[in-house]
């Protein structure tokens, strides 16, 4: 009699595949990129932007890509999104924008004043934002094998500064500066989504914020390293920071600007401010005795916390009763397709 076992093949395990929460900008997102992205492409850094050296002239390169649903929300939509996100990319750096390129991934079926309006919205913020759009590309795909349009864009930049913002740099003391309230994006984009309506309305803080950050450098303030607040919100970016600089951190959630409407509207559909997306917000990490200075030149700027120790990365929240929490990566996201 031939000798056979049954045996049930054991599941492939989640992370073996694409999940939406690898787009989120927590945990998932980081393992993705350390597993996947660094062993094979082998960046130079992991920062906003790269630096480049051609010639004399030191410059800053970046690029991303744009999937928000729905393309249309409180305050904004894609097109305009596309601008800021990609400009303030390359102020994290140090660095003054100077051109844009656009590549566009159509849907068949796309309403053409759909695309003239998102077209029209991309050209207004571009001007606004003092940068030019220089060249760009598009594709069509089947009807259903995209959501209306999606928006790939790459930015070049001139550094203003002649040293390095990074998270390495941050030390010992440092205080941590926010540049305005949170949460704003992320409730926006979810009203659109669900049909919800809030009073007074949300609407996106997307904006440019290439003047406000560099305007601490051209004032001597002494910065470290910064990052906008995108995917993942003001957590994700502070304990990223945190944790490649080796250092541990403590913030004071009583100085962590939220709006009455925001915490509202987070408290009712169960998130939490801290992690949900900005579009027009961004943290630095200033030398001690810089950071009163730092937030009197950002309009609702607010000195949030400071770095206390060479650490392992560990990032304490403290309560206005003094109680103090650990902040981690999320496994997930709350918000899918949020920018």
């Amino acid at each position: 009699m031939p000798d056979f076992s049954l045996a049930c093949p054991a599941p492939a395990p989640e992370r073996e595949r694409v999940l939406m929460a690898h787009g989120g900008g927590g945990r998932l997102m980081r393992e993705l990129i350390e597993r996947i992205f660094v062993p094979q492409l082998r960046p130079e850094h992991e920062t906003d932007a790269a630096t480049l050296t051609p010639g004399s002239r030191r410059l800053a390169f970046t690029t991303d890509s744009f999937v928000v649903s729905p393309p249309f929300f409180p305050g904004g939509d894609i097109g305009s999104l596309a601008v800021h996100g990609t400009v303030n990319d390359l102020a994290m750096m140090g660095a003054e924008p100077l051109a844009l390129s656009a590549a566009f991934i159509l849907e068949e079926g796309l309403r053409l004043d759909v695309l003239r309006r998102v077209a029209a919205s991309m050209a207004e913020a571009a001007r606004r934002a003092g940068v030019r759009i220089v060249t760009g590309d598009t594709k069509v795909v089947e009807r259903g094998r995209a959501d209306q349009l999606y928006i790939t864009t790459a930015g070049i930049g001139a550094l203003i500064h002649d040293g390095e913002l990074a998270p390495w740099r941050v030390a010992e003391g440092d205080e941590i500066v926010l540049s305005g309230d949170i949460g704003r994006h992320g409730m926006a984009v979810m009203s659109a989504r669900e049909g919800l309506s809030f009073d007074p309305p949300i609407l996106s803080d997307s904006a440019p914020v290439h003047r406000e950050a560099l305007a601490l450098l051209r004032h001597g303030v002494r910065v470290h390293c910064m990052r906008d607040l995108t995917r993942g919100g003001l957590a994700s970016a502070v304990i990223e920071i945190a944790r490649v600089g080796r250092v541990d951190v403590e913030v004071d959630e009583s100085r962590i600007p939220v709006r009455e409407e925001v915490r509202a509207a987070c408290e009712l559909l169960g998130f939490d401010p801290l992690y949900v997306a900005n579009e027009g917000r961004f943290v630095a990490f200033v030398a001690a005795g810089d950071g009163q200075r730092a937030a009197a030149l950002l309009p609702g700027g607010a000195v949030i916390g400071n770095v206390r120790a060479p650490g392992g990365g560990t990032v304490t929240l403290r309560s206005a009763f003094g109680t103090g929490r650990l902040l981690n990566l999320l496994s997930g996201e709350q918000l899918p397709r949020i920018c």
